[in-house]
This record gives structure tokens, C-alpha cells and sequence, in this order.
């Protein structure tokens, strides 16, 4: 096949398809809508999700479990990670942990998990922390500083109710 062959044989301008023009013309009488039934109706639709009379598929599917949409996401970060990211004598935040790319995923709340060793002296503003982490932290000279959370589920609930 040649560059200049793809395009044979294609009607670039085909004329439209008369119906309704009489018993011999092939569409003439029901124009192409066959006999009866909804399709041969004017101003007929089908709903996306019809399947053709059967079941559909997302009434098919099995629900299972519950989803509370008012859970807090609670991320844990390890004392290692935090460790290799931070200078020596900064303030850590949530926020701050967000930006460095240590946690990659959406969250509420962090809570900070003893594994790995601290070297640096770090500052930790958080609102959850284990004891083991708390302790590796202040052994390092580091400080703790547990803050409360944001929002609580209870404000996030008549935050929701209320618009």
C-alpha cells in the first residue's frame, strides 16, 4: 500500500440516507425502524444503563459492608522516615511531612510509629504519636507537641448537615 492509496475507495461526501420515500426505495413504509415497539416511536431514548430488559449490572452487583463517610483517614509515618527527610533542629509538621513527599496519600490525620532511629533533634507538631516514638524522639533531645485535631467527626457531621 502507497501513501497515496489509503483513501480509496472512502465517500468523503456521501449523499444522506432519504426515508420514508415509498415501499420500493428499501426504507419507504416503517423507515428503517422496523414494525412495533419503543424504538419505532418518535422521541424514543434508551437510559445508558438499560441492558436490554435484563437485570442491570450495577442492581446485579452485591453491596457489602459499610463505608462511613465521616471515618478520619489516620496515616502512620515511621520516626525513620521523618528522620532521613528533616535537617537537624526543624519543626515538623503534618503540613510540612506533606510537602517532602514522605506521605503520598490524602489524609486527616498523621500519627507518628516508632520504627527507625532518630539522629537528629527534631521538633514534632503533631496531633497522634506512639510512645515508642515519642521516647525515641525526646532520647535524640527532640520535643513533642501533641495539638488537637482540626476538625472531630462531630463537627465534620453538623458541618455537613448544616449546608
Amino acid at each position: 500500500m502507497n501513501l497515496e492509496e489509503v483513501n480509496n475507495g472512502v465517500e468523503i461526501n456521501r449523499p444522506r440516507k432519504r426515508i420514508g420515500r415509498g415501499v420500493g426505495s428499501k426504507t419507504g413504509k416503517t423507515s428503517g425502524r422496523g414494525r412495533d415497539g419503543h424504538k419505532s416511536r418518535s422521541g424514543y431514548s434508551r437510559h445508558p444503563m438499560f441492558n436490554g430488559g435484563d437485570t442491570p449490572i450495577y442492581m446485579r452487583t452485591p453491596k457489602r459492608g459499610f463505608h462511613n463517610r465521616f471515618a478520619e483517614d489516620v496515616v502512620g509515618v515511621n520516626v525513620g522516615a521523618i528522620n532521613g527527610a528533616f535537617d537537624d533542629g526543624a519543626e515538623v509538621t503534618p503540613a510540612d511531612i506533606r510537602h517532602k513527599g514522605v506521605v503520598k496519600v490524602r489524609f486527616d490525620e498523621l500519627k507518628i510509629l516508632g520504627n527507625g532511629e532518630v539522629t537528629k533533634k527534631l521538633h514534632l507538631v503533631v496531633t497522634r504519636i506512639s510512645e515508642s516514638a515519642k521516647q525515641k524522639i525526646e532520647a535524640a533531645g527532640g520535643s513533642v507537641k501533641i495539638v488537637a485535631a482540626k476538625r472531630t467527626p462531630k463537627q465534620r457531621v453538623a458541618e455537613l448537615n448544616k449546608g
